[in-house]
């Protein structure tokens, strides 16, 4: 491995990409030091304390660690992931979008269809957000935002960051190595998990036994993520033959891999989203037990209640977010298309019937195991509060070990090295260099 590094490095254009996107990641990380105009940094110190992980940790996640400062890259690259998963959405239920992805060129518009649709996503959520952290912190984090001029001069800013964000991560695309904006979020995460880790072994006073689980549950996690990432289920495809003159095509086989989780972490973020609405929507009822109860367990993030409808949100997410997937691929036709079949199969509907069914069920291995790693932390959480009773233990990164990285931060992390790796891989085997994987 290190002899690969060697090699990849005494390349002349795959140093220069490696440089390229480290100066990229340097500048990113410094614009996510800048904070927005207004901010106060006492209540913003407080949100973080006391919100830690749910709706607040994925945007601090998906942001590189920009939330933490309520920088001009604060929703970091989030809008235009919203962007991307409403379009595909909208692909198979509107008939001219699902006409213009099959034409030529076609996917190239889309891709400008979701850059347009970034901007008014970025505007909604630099409003939302500054209100939701308000709701849940307690206080305004930027005192008297509003309609007013200081009101659009914050949500012009942290729009400009956003596709400034969303522009440093195309230029890794294109110059760099890898996906552009799965490495800025892969940066962040990376960047936040030392001081993460300070934070669990200076506020507990069990610092031992916190650092001895995070080794465990990252370790586990860690070799969990990548079976179920690498893991496929091979369905047989067969070609027939073609004669041309005295020339016989085809007659091939090969087979069509589909993965245990096609999804990634998108189910985990669309339950991180919803999951944190009720604690939102309750504060529009009259005061109560039940509104005290619900603010508690969805706001704090305790409780069974919590974490069960956290389960199966997680795993309903996946089964839907597959289910569309695969519906936008298409597979059958393109298999007939191209004179495969799958034998005892019958092209078309039957054979389309027959992926979904297969996906769906390798899909119900990879949802639980989405669904289990998206309760961990609640997991943790009950060890820690039957080992250490005395303990006033919330679910709070400085407690929990289970938040220093979240799963959802580990599942990028393992993606964008496998990719990376593979990318560095193709680039030194086409100058007949040996890989990573030999």
């Amino acid at each position: 491995m290190f002899d690969a590094f060697r090699n990849a490095w005494r390349l002349p254009d795959l140093r220069m990409k490696l440089l390229i996107t480290g100066l990229i990641l340097v500048i990113y990380q410094f614009g996510a030091h800048v904070p927005v105009v207004g901010v106060d940094p006492t209540a913003l110190e407080n949100l973080l304390s006391s919100q830690s992980g749910g709706l607040i940790g994925t945007l601090n996640l998906l942001s590189g660690g920009a939330v933490r400062h309520f920088s001009i890259l604060a929703m970091g690259v989030y809008p235009y992931i919203t962007a991307q998963i409403i379009l595909q959405l909208l692909v198979p239920l509107v008939p001219r979008l699902e006409a213009m992805q099959r034409e030529p060129g076609g996917q190239e518009k889309i891709q400008r269809y979701t850059y347009f649709l970034a901007i008014p996503m970025a505007v909604l959520q630099a409003i939302g957000q500054i209100n939701i952290f308000g709701t849940l912190g307690g206080a305004p984090i930027i005192p008297g935002f509003g309609f007013n001029l200081l009101g659009l001069a914050v949500v012009a800013t942290m729009t400009a960051g956003t596709m400034f964000a969303i522009w440093l991560g195309e230029l890794i695309t294109e110059q760099g190595i890898g996906n552009g904006l799965s490495i800025i979020i892969f940066s962040g995460i990376v960047a936040q998990a030392p001081g993460q880790l300070a934070t669990l072994m200076n506020s507990s006073t069990q610092p031992l036994f916190n650092l001895i689980l995070f080794v465990v549950i990252v370790l586990v996690s860690l070799a969990v993520i990548i079976i179920i990432a690498e893991g496929v289920r091979r369905i047989p495809v067969q070609y027939g033959k073609r004669v041309r003159g005295r020339k016989q095509y085809g007659g091939g086989s090969t087979h069509i891999p589909l993965k245990v989780n096609a999804v990634g972490m998108i189910p985990l973020i669309f339950a991180q989203s919803i999951i944190t609405l009720p604690a939102i929507l309750v504060n529009l009822f009259p005061e109560g037990q039940v509104r005290t109860d619900i603010t508690q367990s969805f706001g704090n993030h305790l409780g069974l209640a919590y974490w069960v409808t956290f389960f199966i949100l997680v795993v309903g997410f996946t089964f839907v977010y597959t289910d569309i997937m695969v519906a936008q691929q298409n597979l059958s036709d393109q298999l007939q298309r191209n004179g495969g079949f799958i034998p005892g199969i019958r092209p078309g509907k039957r054979t389309q019937e027959y992926i979904q069914r297969v996906t769906r069920r390798i899909t119900f291995v990879g949802a639980l195991f989405l669904g289990i790693i998206a309760i961990v932390p609640g997991f943790v959480d009950l060890i820690n509060r039957i080992i250490f009773p005395t303990e006033a233990i919330a679910g709070a990164s400085g407690n929990n070990a289970a938040l220093v990285i979240t799963g959802s931060g580990l599942i990028i992390v393992v993606g964008v090295v496998l990719d990376t790796m593979r990318q560095i891989e193709a680039q030194l085997v086409m100058r007949n260099y040996e890989g990573f994987m030999n």
